[in-house]
């Protein structure tokens, strides 16, 4: 009985073979934009790295492009302000920072890591926050994303970004060279807000940009309903998807600081706080809104496909009415019987022509009274 089910068995690998070969086989890859802290490996090192460091007080503001790692570690003492920021993460110096300004190892593995979620920390003596900056390729019509991570002590913020060529921080860059201004002699927690105001507020540039497209697609489907605008409204949908993927998380990350309870951050700063998640929750409403636009632009295609369609088959229609009594009277003098009275007529051939003739003009003329076409 054995022997007879083994040899019923196929051969090892042939279902796999054709399983390959099968023509209509449709393979599909799910990528997940999330990757666990631990995948530290998976980060390629930047080909180009960067620090900046802002060094200020109510006094002045000095601004210094370092060259070596070993020029960072001197800030951590001073009595000043200080912003460092690490364009370009490099896994050596991410270490090497962290460990001198007593950066928790979890902390650090966030750094290194990709493709996290938004996402705020309270470890020790130390704020971190972690979120995408995004930024709109008008050339290819899509969405780049940067993750940022910021880190906050009693006397610094260090950010770490990917992208050493761009940012949103200019204006920072700027009021911090300002003398009196809010954040020259504000706290460290002003300047994580102010990072974090840039960030959320890049976010509605961005919106524009979709609201644009979004606008374009519409009077694209009501002139041009084919293949190729379906092709665009599918690729403008998960731009907008991947957009309120990114951004969704970002409420509950200033939600976090508004919650803390860490020394880092003073109560009159809080307000402040409050501000940007009111424009996170705006930003998240208006994403909901084009998300439910740009289905309805979907739909509006499939609407006027459908309605291109039946205007189709309505021309088809009358055409095969008009011609089917023409086709029933040549079908009956097509028979070739020999008793047909009309078959030996001298001019039944014109005249049946005529009376075709006159039948089809009188049912277009119907036709157009009624309204048909």
């Amino acid at each position: 009985m054995l022997k007879s089910v083994k040899k019923r068995l196929p051969i090892p690998g042939v279902l796999d073979v054709l399983d390959e070969l099968n023509p209509f086989k449709v393979k599909r890859q799910r990528i997940m934009n999330f990757n666990p802290a631990t995948s530290v490996a998976s980060r390629k090192p930047a080909e180009t790295s960067k620090i900046t460091v802002f060094d200020y007080s109510g006094n002045g503001c000095t601004e210094e492009t370092l060259v070596s790692l070993e020029e960072v570690f001197a800030f951590r003492d001073k009595p000043t302000s200080t912003w460092i920021n690490v364009d370009g993460i490099r896994k050596d110096d991410v270490h090497a920072i962290c460990q001198h300004y007593m950066i928790h190892p979890l902390i650090e593995e966030d750094i290194l890591s990709i493709g996290q979620r938004a996402k705020m920390d309270d470890i020790g003596e130390r704020l971190f926050c972690q979120l995408p900056m995004m930024y709109f390729n008008s050339e290819a019509s899509t969405i780049d994303l940067e993750q940022v991570s910021i880190v906050m002590g009693k006397n610094f913020v260090i950010s770490f970004q990917e992208d050493p060529t761009r940012d949103v921080f200019d204006p920072v860059r700027d009021k911090l060279k300002i003398p009196g201004s809010r954040i020259r002699n504000g706290t460290m927690d002003f300047l994580c807000y102010s990072l974090l105001d840039l960030i959320v507020d890049s976010y509605f540039s961005v919106l524009d940009k979709l609201g644009e497209r979004i606008e374009l697609m519409e009077d694209l489907v009501q002139h041009y309903p084919n293949t190729r605008t379906l092709a665009r409204i599918n690729f403008l949908r998960r731009q907008v998807f991947l957009f309120k993927r990114g951004i969704a998380p970002v409420r509950d990350l200033v939600n976090g600081f508004l919650k803390s309870d860490s020394n880092l951050l003073e109560d009159n700063v809080t307000k402040y706080y409050k501000d940007v998640y009111d424009h996170i929750i705006q930003c998240n409403d208006l994403a909901d809104n084009y998300r439910d636009m740009i289905l309805n632009v979907q739909e509006m295609y499939h609407t006027q496909l459908n309605l291109k369609m039946n205007e189709i088959m309505k021309v088809l229609a009358v055409v095969t009415t008009l011609l089917s009594p023409l086709t029933l009277i040549a079908g009956i003098y097509g028979m070739n019987f020999h008793n047909m009275p009309e078959l030996a007529t001298r001019n039944g051939y014109f005249y049946t022509l005529g009376g075709m003739g006159i039948l089809l003009v009188l049912m277009i003329l119907i036709f157009r009274k009624r309204g048909w076409f």
